[in-house]
């Protein structure tokens, strides 16, 4: 399923009303299993909705300075950044009209930020207030493309060294990797058959956790995650079942994750988010049923509690909150979830 396709099927109007349940706006509710529980804020945004705007709710990353920058699709402030509180700070960006995919890299002791937007074919580096470094179109030198709509870029991932790495998730589904100047180096994945092949290769992300640095590959169709060596070798694949997973976060020793929708109620305001350890076992759900392994086999996924509608990304700062940016569901600003001791 693509992304039009999705929006057809779902053919959600755009009422800006939020949601949730009344009972869930009084932010009492406890989301989450094991260590890992939050309690939820609906209310977390502070923006003027009036002077600035969201759309779809992408992504959202954390500067050094700790604040959190938002991407939405609303070309009236595709950028949005925050303090931790809520408080409104800035806006910027208005030549972004399918801004879907954030990262934040740290080049020489200064945040950069890599956006993929889909409109556009490209992939665009920029400053952290928004002047643009360098932009990757789409990538002919694969072969594998003849024309720039064919290429629709959805999540970076950027190398120590600096090599950027881009999934091609509604387009062709192939990882593109560059040089830190831009340059063609490989291209791997795509789609097919076997288990190294992908199929909506939504998000990406460089797993530090072990001795050896990896990539994690979102195949959100398969409702999984693949991993692959840096140089582009299929490792394995860590099966979630139900799950129709977004892009992998790491932070400390846990893979967070926004699940955009539930196999089970497919295009009907299913997500939630899930949370996986350093053995990409999975240990909590926001929203969603508690984990069961049964002879080691992780049994399927699905929302419990209508907490979200469409949860497209997972942000959490340096004091392990979280803040969960949705798509297609009502213009509704970020949430925020503070860890339940």
């Amino acid at each position: 399923m693509n992304r039009k396709q999705f929006l057809q099927n779902t053919a959600l109007g755009v009422t800006g009303i939020l949601y949730t349940p009344h009972w869930l706006i009084k932010n009492e509710v406890v989301l989450g299993h094991n260590n890992k529980r939050y309690r939820l804020n609906t209310q977390w945004s502070q923006a003027d909705v009036a002077r600035y705007p969201v759309n779809d709710c992408h992504e959202m990353v954390q500067d050094r300075k700790g604040r959190i920058l938002l991407l939405t699709n609303e070309t009236r402030n595709n950028v949005i950044i925050y303090d931790k509180s809520g408080k409104f700070l800035n806006a910027w960006g208005t030549e972004y009209p399918g801004a879907h995919g954030l990262t934040l890299f740290n080049e020489n002791g200064a945040d950069v930020l890599f956006i993929c937007d889909n409109n556009r074919h490209q992939v665009i580096k920029t400053t952290i207030d928004g002047k643009v470094l360098l932009v990757l179109d789409y990538p002919r030198e694969t072969g594998a493309y003849t024309k720039a709509e064919e290429y629709v870029p959805t999540e970076t991932a950027i190398a120590p060294n600096g090599d950027i790495y881009v999934v091609d998730g509604y387009g062709k589904d192939f990882v593109i990797q560059y040089d830190h100047k831009g340059r063609y180096i490989r291209h791997f994945g795509g789609r097919g058959t076997e288990p190294r092949h992908l199929l909506n290769a939504h998000g990406i992300c460089i797993d530090h956790r072990h001795k050896k640095p990896i990539l994690i590959i979102t195949s959100r169709q398969q409702n999984a995650f693949k991993r692959y060596t840096m140089d582009g070798v299929y490792i394995d694949t860590v099966e979630l079942p139900g799950a129709w997973v977004c892009r992998p976060v790491i932070r400390g020793n846990y893979l967070y994750a926004a699940v955009l929708q539930s196999s089970s109620k497919l295009n009907q305001k299913s997500g939630f988010v899930t949370i996986l350890n350093k053995n990409n076992e999975v240990v909590s759900n926001l929203a969603g049923c508690a984990p069961q392994y049964t002879n080691g086999k992780l049994q399927e996924l699905y929302q419990d509690t209508p907490a979200f509608q469409y949860p497209h990304d997972v942000c959490v700062d340096n004091d392990e909150n979280l803040y969960v940016a949705q798509w297609n569901s009502g213009k509704v600003y970020p949430y925020k979830l503070e860890p339940v001791i």
